[in-house]
């Protein structure tokens, strides 16, 4: 937001340097970017913060100039001369759609002369960068800069039945802004129109078919608020953004809507000349209730580390235009102005008072109570997860939550139905939510492999959203990982996940079909009985569509089961002082038979004397093994916590083993 110096001096008096200034705004909570001469006036830039659309003019900024200096602040009247003549008698209002435009409010004047402005108006737009059109529309962009409430101005006798309908686009239907650019509505957005067409999108801009020319007599002078969300949706869509869709994305002050219209009126009749017709012509569903809020003096000292007293307390929330409703000297109960609708909790108010009464009064060494808090269940989890994968060589990446559409149906296990599509794509053709993060890692392990990265070992923790029959789609959060080539390397990351996090829940392995994934090296894994994630090599189909150059392995797991069985507390396990004892086995099994049953089989048959399970090969041939036949080669460990295992103990431990083997998944043993 630029300021002019000057400008600033008509609301409040400003004896001070534009340094001095600009430092105490600063501290207050508005940045000063920087300080430029323009003529014999400065221009000052500050950074205005969007909780504060109230500091977008000149009379916010001296607002709060007059209450940090203490000093009165200066409006002028607006109270334009008018004539006896009723606007409505003139033209008529009507809002079709009150939850896009909250209040509508038209003032008529008529015999205005388009010329051009007064120097004085002229040189301190020029000073903001804002260059001169004629009378009319400076005075437009004048008021816009001075209170931040955009207006605008019609030509009346272009208006068709010199009526205002303010209702919703119809679909399709086109619009000719006054940059000569046509736009195609839909009807989300906000239109402001005539007895036939939209003669301007509301709040963002008008149309060339009513603009104002040198022939203009009659006008019709707009001062409105609308939703700043639907603002802000159009201003995207449309990618046509200007200074007052900027400030109607941020919000207006709706209560001063007619101060503004009747302070650009007296404007236009003092440039212009012209007449005012009586009154304006209102709508609006809109209401001035304010809650109040109660601000605790006790929160001062605890927050802030010092105490401020009552008096100076009530004066500076007073001063900032708040309604003080009750005070004493244990808390003040105001209701805050409406142009300030970032107050509504006591922390809004105790950070008011610390910025006015200064932050610089604030020891260094004081000392605030402070209450240490514990991490919830969910980051611990996700820390450990994060430590694992990363003690595995792995680095977290970090997507957008949108693909395009052929990425979309590459990968989505967990729902069949159609992701949603965004209005506005986020990236070039990435306009739907993401069902899946294992697309978004295949696309930067893309980018990786284009700039020769050797290692691209890549996770990511995010939500994924999941489309429902009815409302808004379900969020779940996923880890996903997309790593080289090695299927069982993923596997064993994975299974160090469940072990240091949840050992008690038991992980299963059962067949999935995917299309992104190569079978037989894919899967679907269950934790704890229920559905946790897949996991399988990338297939050729799918690594052409990403453009991949080399083998790549993914998997993908739902966060909260990890949290359900998480366990929480560590225990200490004293590593066994006794020896192990190894055993080397090569069993033949059905193809059907996969090694994580093999694996489960030895665990549960040998017991708590099991100590490791270690897969070594898997061979295949036919003529020696048979048709549908393969040999898994396997070593085994032994060891006990009670002494050191006798060949007799060792033996009997491992007939358990092969027995289980043989009468459960149907092996053979080859000696």
């Amino acid at each position: 937001m630029i300021v002019s110096w000057n400008w600033l001096k008509d609301y409040v008096r400003l004896d001070m340097s534009a340094e001095e200034f600009a430092s105490r705004l600063m501290m207050a909570g508005l940045n000063h970017e920087s300080t430029e001469a323009v003529g014999d006036d400065l221009a000052i830039d500050l950074e205005v913060t969007s909780n504060r659309p109230d500091c977008l003019g000149h009379i916010g900024i001296a607002r709060e100039a007059a209450v940090l200096w203490k000093r009165e602040l200066q409006l002028p009247k607006a109270q334009p001369q008018e004539e006896k003549t009723p606007a409505g008698e003139i033209v008529d209002v009507a809002i079709e759609c009150d939850e896009l435009c909250i209040r509508y409010s038209a003032r008529v004047i008529r015999g205005m002369k388009i010329g051009p402005s007064p120097d004085w108006m002229a040189r301190r737009l020029e000073t903001l960068g804002i260059a001169r059109v004629n009378n009319l529309v400076d005075v437009t962009n004048y008021v816009l800069m001075e209170t931040g409430q955009p207006l605008h101005a019609f030509d009346l006798a272009r208006l068709a039945g010199s009526r205002i309908i303010v209702r919703r686009a119809k679909k399709g239907e086109k619009f000719l802004a006054i940059n000569h650019k046509e736009y195609e509505l839909d009807e989300s957005m906000c239109v402001i129109a005539d007895a036939r067409r939209p003669v301007a999108v509301g709040g963002v801009m008008g149309g060339a078919d009513t603009e104002v020319t040198a022939g203009t007599i009659d006008v019709l002078l707009e001062c409105a608020a609308f939703d700043p969300q639907s603002i802000r949706t159009t201003a995207r869509a449309l990618s046509l953004h200007s200074p007052s869709s900027y400030r109607f994305e941020r919000g207006v002050d709706v209560a001063n809507v007619d101060w503004v219209s009747r302070r650009a009126a007296e404007l236009i009749l003092e440039t212009s000349g012209g007449t005012l017709c009586a009154g304006a012509v209102d709508r609006g569903s809109w209401t001035d209730s304010r809650a109040p809020v109660t601000l605790r003096l006790s929160q001062l000292p605890r927050i802030l580390g010092i105490t401020i007293e009552p008096p100076t307390v009530r004066n500076i929330l007073a001063a900032l235009g708040s309604e003080v409703v009750k005070a004493d000297d244990n808390r003040v109960e105001v209701i805050p102005p409406t142009w300030r609708r970032d107050l509504t909790r006591e922390i809004d108010l105790v950070e008011e008072v610390a910025r006015i009464h200064g932050y610089d009064k604030i020891p260094e060494d004081v000392r605030v109570p402070m209450v240490s808090s514990g991490r919830r269940r969910e980051d611990r989890v996700l820390a450990d997860v994060r430590a694992i994968l990363v003690a595995a060589g792995m680095d977290e990446a970090m997507t957008i939550s949108a693909v395009e559409e052929p990425w979309s149906e590459a990968f989505s296990p967990w729902s069949d139905r159609a992701a949603l599509v965004c209005a506005t794509p986020v990236l070039r053709r990435a306009d739907r939510l993401r069902r899946s993060i294992v697309p978004s890692l295949l696309g930067a392990r893309r980018g990786n492999e284009a700039l020769s990265n050797p290692n691209i070992d890549l996770f990511e923790i995010a939500h994924v959203y999941l489309p429902q029959p009815q409302g808004m789609p379900r969020e779940e959060r996923m880890l996903a990982i997309a790593g080289g080539g090695d299927y069982f390397a993923l596997k064993g990351v994975l299974e160090a996940i469940c072990q240091g996090i949840a050992p008690a829940a038991v992980l299963e392995i059962a067949d999935t079909a995917q299309p992104l994934l190569a079978p037989p090296r894919c899967c679907e894994l269950r934790l704890g009985g229920e559905v946790w994630g897949y996991l399988g090599e990338v297939s050729d189909a799918a690594r052409e569509q990403f453009e991949l150059r080399s083998p790549a392995t993914v998997a993908e797991v739902r966060i909260a089961p990890l949290i359900e069985h998480a366990q929480l507390i560590r225990k200490l396990s004293e590593p066994s002082p006794y020896p192990a004892v190894s055993r080397d086995y090569n069993f033949v099994f059905d193809e059907r038979i996969r090694w994580a049953d093999v694996a489960a089989a030895v665990a549960q048959a040998g017991g708590e004397l099991v100590e490791s399970v270690v897969y070594q090969e898997t061979y295949r041939d036919a003529k020696r093994l048979g048709q549908g036949k393969k040999s898994l080669v396997f070593g085994i460990s032994l060891r006990s916590h009670q002494g050191t295992l006798t060949r007799e103990e060792a033996d009997e431990v491992c007939g358990r083993i092969e027995q289980r083997l043989r009468d459960g998944l149907g092996g053979e043993l080859r000696t």
